[in-house]
């Protein structure tokens, strides 16, 4: 099978990945169908380079110039596909050889979807995510057990149908890291997409790069799950949800010392001015979904919010 016949391109993002590239690559090569292997190295400077250049799988490399996270190593390569299908994964993740296939087959037999999730095991065995829920207050959230259709995917080990995600808009790019998927899953709810969980088996490591629990975490973390809203969610949704942060956040210096650091009056004023800056090009994008939109985003918040 020639380059132009494969499917999927697969996109492996990865920042001073040295430690675990190795393994990603290794499944990569021994998965049941071919694929194209395209790695977004964000600029990493401890010798990533080097093995990717030495890997007996010879993968694409595009190298870029800084540091643009998660989800602009994603946008960026999103330019260079060619296949009909994308799949996202971390670099820390290993897929099973049927991994896949599973994906490919699993998007076929649905025509409606235009993502399907992955379920994600850490080391010890725990399943981390079999797709992600949308809770009452417009968090995404790993769901660790299945329970029939999910609302969005993990963008640890997915595949999504490239025309689909580029009809939306693409990735979000200037999201850096979180909630790129979870937004990505919004607007493809929104123009009518559905996604699916497929039985497809990635182990994950979880945090490689970044730390889940870290101040940067939860500023990524608070802030583009705010951006999400006021971009995808009913407006009284979002105006609700940033009026409840924003009121939290005024009370707690009266509580005394938080115990977390999405907590922190400072960290949280961050999120705040970070959201005020970005508001104005928000809206426009907003607008912009909404014209692409054939559901009412009520609709969808209804149909999952909080299931």
């Amino acid at each position: 099978m020639t380059d132009a016949e494969h499917s999927t391109t697969v996109v492996v993002v990865t920042w001073r990945g040295a430690a675990h590239i190795t393994a990603c690559l290794d499944a990569l090569a021994a998965q049941s169908r071919p694929h194209r292997t395209l790695v977004v190295d964000n600029a990493s400077d401890d010798g990533t380079a080097a093995l990717l250049a030495a890997h007996p799988s010879k993968p694409e490399v595009l190298r870029l110039r800084r540091n643009t996270g998660y989800a602009g190593a994603m946008a960026a390569a999103l330019d260079k596909v060619d296949t009909p299908l994308m799949a996202w994964l971390n670099d820390d993740a290993a897929p099973t050889p049927e991994w896949l296939a599973t994906c490919e087959d699993t998007l076929d037999k649905a025509p409606l979807a235009a993502a399907v999730s992955a379920r994600l095991t850490l080391a010890d065995g725990t399943v981390q995510s079999t797709g992600v829920r949308l809770t009452a207050d417009g968090h995404g959230a790993d769901l660790p057990e299945p329970s029939g259709e999910v609302f969005g995917f993990c963008g640890g080990a997915a595949v999504l149908n490239v025309e689909a995600l580029r009809s939306i808009g693409g990735v979000p790019a200037s999201y850096f890291c979180y909630y790129e998927d979870t937004d990505t899953a919004w607007r493809l709810r929104l123009a009518g997409w559905d996604v699916v969980g497929a039985d497809a088996d990635v182990t994950h490591q979880h945090g490689a790069s970044t730390q889940p629990g870290s101040v940067r975490f939860h500023l990524w973390n608070e802030r583009n799950r705010l951006l999400t809203l006021l971009r995808c969610a009913p407006r009284q949704v979002a105006i609700r949800q940033l009026v409840k942060f924003a009121a939290l956040t005024a009370v707690l210096p009266l509580r005394g010392k938080p115990q977390a650091p999405n907590f922190r009056p400072i960290l949280r004023c961050r999120v705040l001015g970070a959201v005020a800056a970005r508001l104005p090009r928000t809206l426009v994008q907003r607008r912009a979904i909404g014209r692409r939109a054939t559901l009412d985003r009520g609709a969808v918040w209804d149909a999952w919010a909080g299931i």
